[in-house]
Order: C-alpha cells, then sequence, then structure tokens
C-alpha cells in the first residue's frame, strides 16, 4: 500500500534528520524511511566526536587565531586538489558554498538550535608543509560540548515534535531496494520490510524480509550515507594507480549498515556517481576491546609528538607526522608491502595527547560533565584511553626498550623488527632534543603546536626524550588502516538535486550528505580538512530540504 506524502527521505541519519527539518519548516508532510531501527535514528553522526569545522568564530578570535574565508578557501582548494572536468564540475560550486557557509551563518544556525561549542579550538590535519597545499592553516577544529549525540539531538528533537504532529512519519526496517521513477521522475520507493530488530545501536542487524512496501511522494532525497562498512565495496573502488596497492587488511570506523546499497540502487534508476575513487580512511586504527560493530575500529587522535616508525623499524618521512597529512601517510604505509605501522611513545605523551574518536570514547564531552572533564588535566591518561592501555590488543608497555620491541614482535612475528633499527631511530630522536635548534622537523612541529596555548595546555607533551625513565614507561601501539568516509558519490546541484550522466537534472531526486560525497559528488575533492564531514550532512541536507520547501506544490 503506498503511503502519500509530499516527501520521501532515504535514511534517518543527520543529513536526513536536517533534510527533514528543514521541510517540517517549510510545512511539508515527510515520510523517512531506514532499513535499521529507531535504536539507530541519527546514524553514524551519533558516534563522532562532533567536530565543526567553522572559519573566523568567535572561539577562533578569542584564542587569538586570525582566520578568514580567503585562507580558509585557500586551503580547502589545495587540499582538494580538484583536476577532473566534468566530475569536479559541481564539488567546486559545493566547495566554495560550503566554505562560505563555515565562515557565516552555520554557527548562527546551530547555536539558534541550541547547539554550543567548546571554547578550545583543535588544529586537526596540518597539512603537507606548503601554504598553497594540503592542510588547516590554522586551529579550525570546534569540538560539540555533548559531542555528535548532540549534533544529532539538535535536529531529532524538532522531528519527533513534527512525528508526534503526524507530519512526520517513520518506516523503520525499511530496506529500499529501487526507486520508482515515471515519466522520468522520481516518485518514490519500494523495497523490502526487513523482521523486527531489537539490537542495540551500532550492532548489525539482521536482513531477513518479512514482507514488502511501496511509498510514493511528489519528491525523494536519498542521504544513506557511504560505503566504510562495506569492505567489498572499498576495495573495489579502490584508487590503486593513486594511493597504491588494495591493502589486505583493513578495521572498520563504522557500523555495518553503512553499506553502499543506495548508490547502486540509484545509479540503476538513472543518477550519476562521480569519483568514486576518492574516499578518507585513517592510518591511526586500533582494534576496539570492547566492539559494537563487526571489526570495531576506534581512531587515536594524536598529538605530535609519538615517534611514528613503519613496520620494518623505520621512522615515516617528512612530513608524515602524527595529525598532518593522512592520505600522503596511507599512500606511504601501502609502499611498505605491510598494512600497519607504529607509535612509540611515553607515558607522558600518551597522558596529554591521546584522545580517542568517537563519542562513547569521551563521556565527559559527551554526557556534559564538566567535574569528569576537568579530570583531563590530572595526571595520568584520560580512563577510555586508560582502558585502551590496559585492554587493547595493539598496546604493549614496557620499563625498556629491548622489552618493548620484544612485544611488539609478539604481536607481529611476521614483520619482526630489529632492536638495533629501533634503537638508532630513537636515540637520534632524542639527540635533538638536547638544544633549542633542531635539523628535526618534527621536533620544530612540536614546539610550533605549542606556540598554541590551548596545545601547550592540554593536548601536546612538554619535549622530552623517549628514553628518559622519568617520563615512563614505554608504550608502542600498532596501528592499522581503518575504514571511514566516502568522499566521492551522487552528483548533485547546488539544490541537492541529483544530476544525470548527461549532466541534466533528475526531476524529483535528490541526495544529501556521505552519499552525496557531503555535497556535489565530492565536495573534498582528494582530501577533507576535517571537522568537515558533519558540517557537509547539515549543509547539504539544508540545501535539500530548502530547495524542495521552495519548489513543492
Amino acid at each position: 500500500m503506498a503511503t502519500e506524502a509530499d516527501v520521501i527521505v532515504v535514511g534517518a541519519g543527520l543529513a536526513g534528520l536536517v533534510a527533514t527539518h528543514e521541510l517540517v519548516k517549510a510545512g511539508r508532510k515527510v515520510v523517512v524511511v531506514d532499513q535499521e531501527n529507531v535504536e539507530n535514528l541519527g546514524g553514524q553522526a551519533f558516534w563522532s566526536l562532533g567536530g565543526l569545522f567553522l572559519v573566523d568564530s568567535p572561539e577562533q578570535r578569542r584564542m587569538g587565531i586570525k582566520d578568514s574565508r580567503d585562507l580558509a578557501l585557500q586551503d580547502w582548494l589545495g587540499s582538494a586538489g580538484f583536476d577532473r572536468d566534468r566530475e569536479d564540475h559541481w564539488p567546486r560550486q559545493w566547495a566554495e558554498a560550503y566554505v562560505d557557509f563555515a565562515a557565516g551563518e552555520k554557527r548562527a544556525y546551530l547555536h539558534d538550535l541550541g547547539l554550543r561549542v567548546m571554547p578550545n579550538v583543535g588544529w586537526a590535519e596540518r597539512g603537507g608543509g606548503l601554504a598553497t597545499g594540503h592542510g588547516n592553516s590554522v586551529p579550525r577544529f570546534h569540538i560539540t560540548w555533548g559531542t555528535g549525540p548532540e549534533v544529532v539531538r539538535v535536529f531529532r528533537e524538532p522531528v519527533l515534535d513534527a512525528a508526534a504532529r503526524g507530519q512526520v512519519i517513520f518506516r523503520y526496517r525499511h530496506q529500499v531496494d529501487d526507486l520508482i521513477v515515471e515519466n522520468g521522475a522520481a516518485v518514490g520507493v519500494r523495497g523490502t520490510v526487513l523482521e523486527p530488530s531489537i539490537e542495540p545501536r551500532g550492532v548489525k542487524s539482521s536482513r531477513t524480509p518479512a514482507g514488502e512496501f511501496e511509498l510514493r511522494a511528489q519528491a525523494v532525497v536519498v542521504t544513506s550515507g557511504g560505503i566504510g562498512g562495506n569492505p567489498d565495496l572499498v576495495k573495489k573502488n579502490w584508487p590503486v594507480d593513486r594511493l597504491g596497492r588494495v591493502p589486505e587488511h583493513m578495521i572498520t570506523g563504522v557500523p555495518a549498515h553503512v553499506d553502499g546499497r543506495m548508490l547502486e540502487i540509484t545509479e540503476n534508476a538513472g543518477g550519476n556517481i562521480v569519483n568514486r575513487d576518492r574516499m578518507w580512511h585513517y592510518t591511526e586504527g586500533i582494534v576496539n576491546w570492547d566492539p559494537i560493530w563487526p571489526d570495531h575500529a576506534i581512531r587515536i587522535i594524536p598529538g605530535p609528538s609519538s615517534l611514528w616508525l613503519d613496520a620494518t623499524g623505520k621512522r615515516l618521512p617528512v612530513p608524515l607526522f602524527p595529525g598532518f597529512d593522512t592520505l600522503a601517510t596511507l599512500k606511504h604505509i601501502l609502499g611498505t608491502g605491510h598494512d600497519h605501522t607504529w607509535f612509540v611513545l611515553t607515558q607522558s605523551i600518551i597522558e596529554k595527547e591521546f584522545a580517542l574518536s568517537g563519542s562513547e570514547q569521551n563521556p565527559d564531552l559527551t554526557g556534559k560533565d564538566m567535574k569528569l572533564l576537568l579530570g583531563r588535566v590530572k595526571k595520568g591518561a584520560p580512563g577510555p584511553v586508560e582502558a585502551f592501555k590496559q585492554h587493547g590488543i595493539d598496546f604493549v608497555v614496557r620499563d625498556n626498550l629491548r622489552d618493548l620491541v620484544d612485544g611488539m614482535n609478539a604481536l607481529t612475528p611476521e614483520a619482526k623488527l630489529d632492536h638495533a633499527q629501533v634503537e638508532r631511530e630513537i636515540v637520534a630522536r632524542d639527540r635533538e632534543m638536547e638544544n633549542t635548534f633542531s635539523k628535526d622537523m618534527q621536533v620544530m612541529a612540536i614546539r610550533n603546536a605549542r606556540t598554541y596555548l590551548p596545545d601547550k595546555a592540554i593536548r601536546v607533551a612538554k619535549p622530552h626524550r623517549l628514553l628518559d625513565p622519568a617520563h615512563g614507561p614505554l608504550i608502542a601501539v600498532r596501528l592499522n588502516l581503518l575504514t571511514r568516509k566516502t568522499l566521492g558519490g551522487l552528483e548533485t546541484n547546488l539544490d541537492s538535486q541529483v544530476i544525470r550522466p548527461d549532466g541534466s537534472v533528475f526531476d524529483g531526486l535528490y541526495a544529501a550528505g556521505e552519499v552525496a560525497g557531503f555535497g556535489g559528488g565530492g565536495v573534498h575533492g582528494y582530501n577533507a580538512l576535517e571537522g568537515t564531514f558533519l558540517g557537509g550532512c547539515i549543509f547539504s541536507g539544508r540545501a535539500a530540504g530548502r530547495a524542495l520547501g521552495r519548489s513543492l506544490g
């Protein structure tokens, strides 16, 4: 039986909630369908740290950061590296529009909904070392007070209020299998009703069918997410020519329901996918000792001080330092013939510099617990970090270097390290710490980071020798590659309308969020500046909702 509505939104993640919120404000009736249960409302955004890319914000200005729209656009375009005339046509326009949004009304838009950000601004993805290249020239990573769940909440609550009034209808456990297209326009969806699921958020759910459904409306908005939970699709789209061989082993940074199904379904209906080879995977993944989804990975968000060694014990080259250039580091790692690397650090470094991505790994920020937050300045690693140190299979803790290397080799007997090689790298690095001057660019980067007061206070350890027992014990962390974000996707114009392969608009069909490459089919180009993924869902979902709110009869 068909359900009449103005718009069908496919996907109950952040982009879908934002689009629905805007449609509700415009007085439209919306049906939201999702293959998961109600526990997963908000999708992948719920698990995020809640980082937001803002430009020239009050928080930046209070920290003495001089940012501007022009500097941010320079960084964005230098990182994106747009070089495809056809496929980058809309992404270029989305990039400029998004930077304008981040430098303009983005903060006020979210503030009016009740969202607040932390006063200290983080400096993520510092880049490749040139002003015109990849990376953030200044700190721009604004962490939400309440992390990902709070970003979801400010849109979820007004949408649920609309649902209570009957203006929004949720259809959970409804898996879309086809778009209904009539006379060249999208007019609905059909698919499979899945058996009920009581699984907690993020846990892989059944795909056992329990029936069929068909829904019709004036328009369809696809907001179904990317491919990061589908390792086969990640490998199929892997850019071998640009990043090197397909990894043999990757762990997963997103739940299994981030499966990319709607990309192929929309392409089969006539939508155009562009830049499908562009993707964003992390190099600092650790296996979750308390997993929720299959191959559940957590990313370390590192400060700049850990010594980064490849699987053979050689130090990664300049400028591949922790937190600087994700994809360049990924390419280098794959070129070693191995899929893992090592951080070597001290107790002093882990206490100050290790943060874990994910709302559940930051209970103080997520729970808005000021007392717990203040505990971060005390001696000792944050609770979740200490739990990984004690229970995580990727952590080795020893009092001396020889025992540390023995422990590392026990973890990776297929790629044994030579103690003498590791010792040479560490001793050479430690010698550079003995005076103010240094040719070691990582040492320079550490000292540069500490010129920024928040980094000096809570994020970057005081420079010291790794082999100084006063800062021990020694710690080694095996780092895995982990899947995360899809940078390409459905091509869309600035109203989030899906584009056909011939460049024409697909009537009645819209796409937002990660399925649309966060806008246009690839707003980030080849690289991301971090704090840009949630914002991309918000900006593109808002564009879709507002465009439909204006245009529907």
